[in-house]
């Protein structure tokens, strides 16, 4: 995947653009009056009607991108360049933006999914994602399956006439497994089904899932992608037809409309997404060295790794290997309140993607309780990687020498 490049035209010329390129230069619109570079903040709900406009014809409206701006909670200005860019850094058609990570998984599961269909899940994913799937779901007459993506005997199993839609996610939070999106791709199109990947963990700097066989790759936007812990937001991309799908249901009856204020902060974050995740990735395999050799460390996970036991296919589906990195200590209760009181560089908060360095404990039995709720060969999957508790690290852009002598500090009773 390293160095592939992607078509766009600027200025009228058809150029192949790298994805480096694509970060600043994709669906960016000079102001035709001020000359302005960077992209303006277009605050106005409404917009004018003018004769000749689509929304005059008597036929209707099948894509309300393809009008003039209309009304903001449909299209918007500074949105929609966010959108054209984040398709081009996909490799996609065409992306929906949302106001959350979230929201843009709720408007997936809720275009391609009615009561009678089957949704496949992976077992471990975005608390939120899982929650959403597996309690709310089943309310719609939806039903759901939950299975370690992984295990591609247990996803072929998986599979029933009436699936629609697999979900998956590459690396997944919290506990960095991988999936094999190409492998997964093929079994869900024998099938008939879609294939969506939360690619938030790994951004298109990683990977690019739909050249790995996916049909709607989403994103959190509030997470690496804006980068700056300021902005919340979603993203889904993919072809034109199930983008204009999930926009002309979710889009507009859901109501997850992203702001243009939101919508040029993320697209300012993007605009450094590249250097700022191949730094934060160095970053992180220097730290998940000192970790795996740390006296107070009984486990380190991290894709970058050859002890992560896919790292053959981290090295097959990742340009890099990211910025999230888990670990282990024996009394990790204690760990965490010495890392709470004692850190001065990194921060001990939740969340992720920050240009800030967070760390946090993730108790198992809690996430068993609130969230996963796994028995018996799937619980033994997840405490493989997480133990009785996983601290997760969100890797920053301090100085990497900083890091690890503020992890030191901290870690040593």
């Amino acid at each position: 995947m390293a160095g592939s490049a992607l078509p766009e035209t600027i200025a009228g010329t058809h150029r192949i653009l790298r994805p480096e390129t694509l970060a600043l230069s994709g669906g960016l619109s000079i102001d035709p009056t001020t000359r302005a570079i960077a992209p303006n903040i277009s605050m106005s709900v409404n917009n004018l009607l003018v004769p000749g406009d689509g929304a005059f014809s008597a036929d209707g409206v099948s894509d309300l991108t393809a009008l003039p701006f209309l009304y903001a909670r449909w299209t918007n200005p500074t949105v929609r360049q966010l959108e054209q860019r984040l398709a081009a850094l996909e490799g996609a058609d065409d992306a929906l933006a949302t106001a959350t990570g979230v929201a843009a998984i709720a408007a997936t599961f809720l275009t391609f999914l009615k009561a009678g269909d089957h949704l496949i899940v992976s077992d471990v994913c975005y608390a939120g994602a899982n929650e959403l799937a597996r309690r709310i779901l089943p309310d719609y007459g939806i039903e759901v399956t939950a299975v370690n993506m992984s295990r591609l005997d247990e996803v072929a199993a998986a599979f029933r006439p009436n699936t629609r839609l697999v979900h998956c996610e590459s690396p997944c939070n919290p506990i960095l497994r991988l999936t094999d999106l190409p492998a997964v791709a093929a079994l869900a199109h024998e099938h008939g089904a879609l294939v969506s990947v939360d690619s938030t963990l790994a951004t298109p700097v990683a990977t690019r899932p739909l050249a790995l066989g996916a049909d709607l790759v989403i994103h959190s936007l509030t997470k690496f992608i804006n980068g700056h812990g300021d902005a919340l937001g979603g993203t889904v991309c993919g072809r034109q037809e199930l983008v204009a799908k999930i926009r002309s249901r979710a889009g507009v009856y859901l109501g997850a409309t992203l702001s243009a204020q939101n919508a040029w902060l993320i697209m300012r974050g993007i605009d450094t997404l590249f250097p700022r995740i191949r730094t934060i990735s160095e970053t992180a395999m220097r730290l998940a060295r000192f970790l795996w050799d740390h006296p107070a460390i009984t486990s380190v996970v991290y894709p970058g790794l050859e002890a992560h036991p896919q790292h053959d296919l981290a090295k097959r589906q990742m340009d890099v290997f990211g910025g999230m990195i888990t670990f282990q200590t024996a009394s990790p209760h204690a760990t965490a309140a010495r890392l709470a009181s004692k850190l001065k560089v990194a921060h001990y908060a939740f969340s992720l993607g920050h240009q800030r360095s967070i760390v946090v404990l993730l108790d198992t039995a809690e996430m068993m309780t609130s969230t996963y709720r796994l028995e018996g060969s799937q619980l033994e999957d997840y405490r493989a990687f997480a133990g009785d508790g996983v601290f997760r690290l969100s890797v920053g852009l301090e100085s990497v020498d900083d890091l690890i002598e503020d992890l030191d500090q901290a870690l040593r009773a």
